[in-house]
């Protein structure tokens, strides 16, 4: 009698998937997952630095890098009119999906730190000043978290589209401004003055606020939705920070304190990045809670 390996399930192993019947396998008379994905195009452009091997790995994380940022936008841009319109739920749902994606871009990442200091070698001629600080879709994370700066606006002017994005997002509320309408909304003090103040400002620490965050914390039970709201904010920004110190670390690993690319001082300048909060008061109630 025959011997016939066996799954647990008691079916013969099969070394080989069979294409069924039902499946579409012509794929010249339909729109088709490579047509749909335009993966000619998408796998056609890592081609910046066939001189070095290390250039395909440079080139796709950071490209994967850009594709999950203009992905957390999207979501922003829609968490954002949910706030506006009062509907929590939606926002938090929201919420949570960016955390997903934040935890992608650090992941992702984290595969640079493959690069050793004679890898990188082999491609830094290549670069020239191309620098992840020129990254208009970083900055427009950064000004609809709060985080804005008219200097990081006008780098962008040779690039029309670029340009009038950010500037549009520089004088549009960002998630915080909003949310800290929701309270108002919601029967909690703010004063008007800081309500109403210049959209396109750096955001600064309010007293006002920090009494709203801390009526709510304090009242956890009376505003679930509201104090829900302030810890997935805390959530994103701690996702945003982690992401940060992986980037400034694996710069670390790979250059050391050698200048960047763009002629920022390197690891020195992306230290200095963590010190930025986009939730100021929402820091200040945990250490004023008693």
């Amino acid at each position: 009698m025959e011997n016939k390996i066996t799954n647990t399930g008691g079916c013969p192993l099969h070394n080989k998937r069979v294409v069924e019947d039902s499946m579409v396998t012509d794929l010249d008379t339909i729109n088709s997952y490579g047509d749909f994905l335009h993966l000619d195009r998408l796998l056609n452009l890592q081609n910046s630095f066939s001189e070095s091997h290390e250039g395909m790995l440079f080139v796709i994380v950071h490209q994967v890098s850009e594709l999950w940022l203009k992905l957390v936008k999207h979501e922003l841009a829609v968490v954002i009119d949910y706030v506006k319109n009062d509907e929590v739920a939606k926002a938090q749902k929201g919420l949570a999906r960016i955390l997903c994606i934040q935890k992608q871009l650090s992941t992702s990442f984290k595969v640079m730190g493959t690069m050793t200091p004679v890898d990188y070698d082999t491609l830094r001629n290549l670069l020239g000043e191309a620098s992840g600080f020129q990254s208009y879709g970083y900055r427009a994370v950064e000004f609809m978290l709060g985080n804005k700066d008219r200097n990081m606006v006008e780098l962008h002017r040779h690039n029309k589209e670029a340009y009038e994005m950010l500037d549009q997002l520089m004088n549009a509320p960002s998630l915080y401004d909003e949310v800290n309408r929701l309270l108002v909304r919601n029967g909690i003090e703010i004063d008007k003055s800081h309500l109403n103040r210049k959209l396109a400002a750096p955001y600064e620490a309010n007293q006002s606020v920090v009494d709203a965050w801390m009526h709510v914390y304090k009242n956890a039970e009376e505003y679930w939705d509201l104090y829900q709201v302030g810890e997935l904010l805390m959530d994103v920004e701690d996702n945003f920070q982690n992401w940060r110190f992986t980037h400034m670390r694996t710069v670390q690993r790979i250059i050391g304190f050698k200048v960047g690319t763009g002629g920022s001082t390197g690891v020195g300048f992306l230290k200095k990045a963590l010190d930025i909060q986009f939730f100021p008061e929402l820091y200040t109630i945990r250490y004023e809670f008693n």
